[in-house]
């Protein structure tokens, strides 16, 4: 009897959800609508909302000094910086990172440690792949801006948030 009477008061809560509107989105069909990049100024000490998805490196901007790959050191180890066959005068080492994608956790604290504004992080958060060398993003990989383009939200910070005295 314990069986029939829960299995009544199971349906009869799945019926009665039946006519409230739903609260979640489509996620193929309906997505939401962010800034676009996600940035951190390390001067005024606010990061700028976006999209937490692909890393872009600015390799014109790196100087190769690893905050990035300390940042990610102790959280999931996806940044590992490689030796590069480049010739830039801010960077003499000629190493950039490499996000391998298979660990990363998308928390944005490699980019709120880069000081020279060379690391951010892009709206393509549809990462496939059928195997795991392929989430393995080199720097030249990561200088390729995305082809997703979505439409742009611009947010305003009206207080300053940093500290001053």
């Amino acid at each position: 009897m314990n069986i029939v009477s829960g299995t009544f008061k199971a349906l009869y809560a799945a019926l009665r959800q039946l006519p409230r509107r739903r609260m979640t989105m489509r996620y193929p069909d309906v997505q939401t609508e962010m800034a676009g990049y996600y940035t951190y100024d390390p001067k005024l000490g606010i990061a700028k909302p976006g999209y937490k998805g692909r890393h872009i490196l600015w390799l014109d901007k790196c100087t190769g000094c690893q905050l990035c790959s300390i940042a990610c050191e102790n959280i999931s180890q996806a940044i590992e910086m490689v030796k590069v066959n480049r010739n830039q005068p801010n960077n003499k080492k000629s190493i950039f990172p490499q996000v391998d994608y298979a660990k990363c956790v998308f928390c944005g604290l490699c980019v709120d440690a880069c000081p020279f504004y060379a690391l951010g992080m892009t709206e393509d958060f549809n990462l496939v792949s059928t195997s795991k060398s392929n989430l393995v993003y080199s720097p030249e990989k990561l200088a390729i801006p995305p082809k997703i383009t979505r439409k742009k939200v611009e947010f305003k910070i009206e207080k300053e948030l940093a500290y001053h005295e």
